[in-house]
């Protein structure tokens, strides 16, 4: 029996354990989540900034979340993040010397193209980015924007529309604002924005052992007698 066969059983084993309205809400929520476009930030020493930030992505469908600790470690705000944190893929960037260059190279070797959030010679409105590739929204610092480090090797520059005398927003306004006008372009595209159905299990499969009781050991009694049995059989 192939891997994709045996995840969907566990999944199917899994989700026996949920109620029937998360089972519902879960089918629901699967079908808007998407990695085609993911949202990166970048050394944010504000947790309940980056916290909502968290809450903006959960919202607007973005599953992936790539944080940079160069100085300042994140740390979720409870308060604001609303256990937002719990279905939302952090991946964290803090081990290597300069963790800036690792993500945005980690990114780019997937395929993203990655986009800094910053008004720029260059740059282009939200509302015009190129949807034709799998991209990158990379936000920095409340006072001192992105490093140096990130403005030298992002793809391009992407800005919000502003009209008053404001000259910035609060990051987590920001993110809300640009992840707001991407799901609605994303939503009429003729473009597969969708997680794959390996990646729908996958992720269904860590959403189910969230909310059961002892899931991982149910997931792990699971695997075992699959393994007992397939050894079993003489396969």
């Amino acid at each position: 029996m192939s891997n994709n066969n045996n995840r969907e059983q566990l999944l199917k084993h899994l989700l026996s354990f949920v109620s029937e309205n998360k089972n519902e809400l879960f089918e629901k929520i699967i079908r808007e989540r998407t990695k085609y476009v993911t949202v990166v930030l970048e050394d944010i020493f504000q947790p309940q900034n980056a916290s909502a930030v968290l809450r903006s992505c959960d919202v607007f469908g973005i599953q992936d979340i790539h944080i940079i600790e160069n100085r300042n470690k994140y740390n979720v705000n409870p308060h604001v993040v609303h256990g937002a944190s719990k279905w939302v893929t952090l991946h964290k960037y803090k081990k290597q010397k300069n963790n800036t260059l690792t993500c945005i190279n980690t990114l780019k070797e997937k395929g993203y193209k990655v986009y800094g959030t910053t008004p720029h010679t260059n740059d282009c409105l939200i509302q015009d980015i190129p949807l034709d590739n799998k991209f990158a929204l990379m936000f920095g610092t409340e006072q001192e924007g992105l490093s140096k480090v990130a403005m030298d090797n992002v793809d391009g520059f992407v800005k919000i529309p502003m009209y008053g005398f404001t000259e910035s927003l609060n990051i987590s306004v920001s993110a809300a604002i640009c992840l707001y006008e991407i799901s609605k372009r994303l939503k009429i595209a003729d473009i597969d924005w969708q997680l794959t159905p390996e990646e729908k299990t996958e992720q269904l499969i860590i959403w189910a052992k969230k909310v059961i009781k002892s899931g991982t050991l149910i997931e792990k009694e699971f695997l075992e007698k699959k393994l007992s049995n397939y050894t079993g059989s003489g396969n």
